[in-house]
């Protein structure tokens, strides 16, 4: 009786947690797919269109105060990886951003929401530029929901100390890990 108890309790959650899965989009890019030259990077040997990628999101959390982005390159030879981009402090009322609002300007950014330097030392969008003859990089775009309104950065945080904020208080995260070659 006990096991039938526990397995009902069990589908019950998974059924309540299917319907309520964080979802991560995109038009621009897709899971286990080769990204355009609209997200490769101008400027390092690379002649690409430098847009960040329209990204859509739902089911949050329901404690979700505001959500952060990050778009990272785990192969980069750099032996800590390369951070392309990080949004912070993007409302909750948000759910998606469109293509090449990762701009310098912050024009097409919500309001409140942050850029942070990225490792080309820019803050904006920083896309695809892995050596050339390197194969194949991946490139991870992730939305968290956070359950703080604001993260408590100081000014001109590090990558660093960015990604750990957002991972000390995040509720529930969604990546594409979309791909990236040089010939």
């Amino acid at each position: 009786m006990k096991n039938r108890i526990n397995a009902a309790l069990l589908l019950t959650l998974a059924l309540t947690m299917s319907v309520h899965a964080f979802e991560l989009s995109s038009h621009d890019i897709k899971d286990g797919q080769f990204m355009s030259k609209q997200q490769e990077f101008k400027g390092f040997g690379c002649d690409g269109d430098n847009l960040s990628p329209h990204l859509r999101w739902q089911d949050a959390p329901k404690q979700t105060k505001s959500f952060a982005i990050t778009a990272y390159d785990p192969d980069a030879p750099t032996g800590s990886g390369w951070w392309h981009w990080q949004v912070v402090d993007i409302p909750s009322t948000v759910e998606s951003l469109g293509s090449g609002v990762g701009t310098a300007k912050n024009t097409g950014l919500p309001e409140g929401a942050k850029q942070i330097k990225n490792d080309y030392g820019n803050t904006s969008f920083g896309g695809a530029c892995p050596p050339k003859g390197h194969g194949v990089h991946r490139y991870q775009f992730t939305i968290h929901a956070l359950g703080v309104a604001k993260l408590p950065l100081p000014d001109a945080p590090s990558s660093a100390l960015v990604g750990y904020m957002i991972n000390a208080n995040s509720l529930a995260s969604k990546t594409i890990e979309a791909l990236y070659k040089k010939d």
